[in-house]
């Protein structure tokens, strides 16, 4: 049986997929001590897998719900979108896959002109066409109405149609290792189409990403060419992206 404190622990890492010490103190006010034997018996429980500073869930295999994934980290998302935006010129193509950051790299291109926009999510979509002197394709595919992002082979098939200037991506999770790693198989493979077509890649996540898991590869980082992030918080994880010269962007600094 767990205590009232560790269930609510448990229950912030199911929305943003990792706790931190320092926050959860400033949360609970209550000593470091007091959180790391919280963590420490959740993990026993196999509930959290601890991690530096903090930890994460344990063996995560579903992703968070996409209405849970729109608040997450809102602020952040929103300054990676502008900063994003501002690395794409007017008169550009582009591929935006699905994801609730892209969605805010397509808020804040709404002032570009004459871009050619590919999209399999449909939020994009409806956030780009109403602006005349756009052109927005949607890919072929089913619908998933969880998210209204598009898979599938015909999906896919649509993509590779195109060669284009630009692919912004989203990630689920990243590992130290450099690994892009996502829940979907699908989306997976329509994410590995887009990167094939594009001239320039871009990554745009959030650093709740960082600590996170998932099963599924899409790519490594190595063949991303910009990233895009509020923070890069593992010393590791930038001596990573130096390494392979993926030039990186820090909207929090």
């Amino acid at each position: 049986m767990h205590t009232q404190r560790q269930n609510e622990i448990l229950e912030i890492a199911k929305i943003h997929g990792s706790v931190s010490v320092d926050s959860l103190v400033e949360k609970f006010q209550v000593t470091p001590q007091s959180i790391r034997k919280d963590l420490s018996a959740l993990s026993d429980a196999g509930l959290l897998d601890r991690v530096h500073g903090g930890a994460r869930l344990a063996s995560m295999v579903d992703n968070v719900s996409y209405a849970n994934r729109r608040m997450l980290a809102h602020k952040e998302k929103q300054a990676i979108g502008e900063a994003v935006a501002s690395l794409i010129p007017s008169n550009a193509s582009l591929f935006i896959n699905i994801g609730t950051t892209n969605e805010a790299v397509a808020q804040a291109l709404v002032n570009h002109k004459r871009l050619m926009i590919i999209t399999n999510n449909i939020n994009v979509a409806s956030i780009l066409s109403p602006f005349r002197e756009n052109q927005v394709f949607i890919t072929a595919g089913k619908v998933r109405s969880s998210d209204g992002g598009i898979v599938g082979e015909s999906t896919i098939d649509f993509i590779n149609q195109f060669q284009l200037d630009y692919a912004v991506i989203g990630a689920s999770a990243m590992n130290n290792n450099g690994d892009l790693l996502d829940y979907d198989l699908r989306e997976v493979r329509v994410s590995q189409a887009i990167v094939s077509n594009a001239k320039h890649v871009i990554l745009a996540s959030d650093s709740t990403k960082h600590e996170r898991t998932a099963p599924i590869r899409i790519g490594h980082i190595s063949k991303i060419d910009t990233f895009v992030t509020d923070r890069v918080r593992q010393p590791g994880f930038r001596k990573l992206l130096d390494s392979f010269d993926v030039t990186t962007t820090e909207t929090c600094n």
